[in-house]
């Protein structure tokens, strides 16, 4: 029994150290270069600060120095209101104190996607990167860089209307039908993943990806048929893209519900038949399976994987010998 007890007890160990790995193969994959906010691009000028109005001068500072802003006059600075959370997506209770999480944006070359780096992880406490990046895409957002930032706890989902706004002040209109339609997907993505928080069955990062392989086959039926697809073919369009992403299991039927419903209303947009969202979602989708592709490797070459199957091995011999 103490052999037993022990091999349990290094097992445990090789589990734990191999998840973080793939945490932190995953955390090292997704650090980006951030934006650098001493060169000024001619083609969009400075990198665009848009702090939440809820701060006061020292947290404005504050976020500055988070978002890695070496001096103000090197970017373009205005502050995100409440008043704002209505203009752009036609909600929320114009509360401007509680506009907390801000954003630099700064636009990129074409064909670099849209890449979202959140500096304070521990602070933006439910919507991951490619949840941002997804719903972006969806608004009419291209080739960008996004840092995002909160000096204290939020959810995070304000931050959209920060980047939205970037974009206006620049002189780029995005559509507010899409935008109101991408707030709709954030949130409603975000709920389901709160809502498996902790469940076996259920990976974060997985669902993203299923996320992007809906929009990509909806566009392609849209394309193929010339009319939008049925409430069926949205149903079966979502239970594929799940099942590749060995989400099948983990998903709700009234979780299913609410996907059907916001994929009914993501292909009644402009989206649906735009050739900028399918080469972002691509790109979007290529940086996903790369960062998976980078954890496993990690493990894989670091010898986690086989000292796990060792591990199994020896408790069924340990089993065998005690019963023999």
């Amino acid at each position: 029994m103490k052999h037993f007890t022990k091999l349990f007890s290094k097992g445990i160990a090789a589990i734990t150290l191999t998840t973080a790995i793939l945490s932190g193969g995953m955390q090292q994959a997704e650090a980006a270069e951030g934006i650098d906010t001493s060169v000024v691009d001619e083609a969009w000028g400075l990198p665009t600060y848009v702090y939440g109005g809820g701060l006061n001068e020292t947290q404005i500072q504050e976020t500055a120095e988070i978002l890695e802003i070496d001096s103000m006059e090197n970017v373009a600075s205005v502050d995100v209101t409440g008043e704002d959370l209505q203009t752009y997506l036609g909600t929320g209770s114009g509360n401007t104190a509680s506009m907390i999480s801000s954003v630099l944006v700064q636009r990129e070359n074409e064909g670099e996607g849209v890449n979202v780096i959140i500096q304070t992880p521990d602070d933006i406490t439910e919507i991951t990167q490619e949840q941002y990046a997804n719903a972006a895409i969806t608004a009419g957002v291209e080739d960008v860089t996004i840092m995002v930032a909160s000096i204290r706890p939020v959810t995070g989902e304000s931050a959209l209307t920060g980047i939205y706004k970037a974009f206006d002040v620049n002189g780029e209109e995005l559509d507010q039908d899409r935008m109101e339609v991408a707030q709709e997907e954030l949130e409603t993505t975000n709920q389901i993943a709160q809502e498996n928080s902790g469940e076996e069955a259920f990976d974060t990062s997985r669902f993203d990806q299923a996320i992007v392989e809906i929009k990509q086959q909806l566009a392609e039926l849209k394309e193929g048929q010339e009319q939008l697809a049925t409430r069926e073919e949205i149903e079966q369009i979502i239970n594929d893209a799940l099942a590749n992403n060995n989400l099948q299991n983990a998903i709700s039927q009234e979780q299913l519900d609410r996907l059907l419903a916001f994929f009914e209303q993501y292909q009644q947009t402009g989206a649906i038949d735009s050739a900028q969202v399918r080469e972002q979602l691509e790109k979007l989708s290529s940086d996903i399976r790369s960062r998976f592709s980078d954890a496993f490797q990690q493990a894989e070459e670091s010898g986690l994987f086989e000292q796990i199957g060792n591990f199994f091995r020896s408790i069924w011999e340990a089993i065998t010998g005690f019963f023999s």
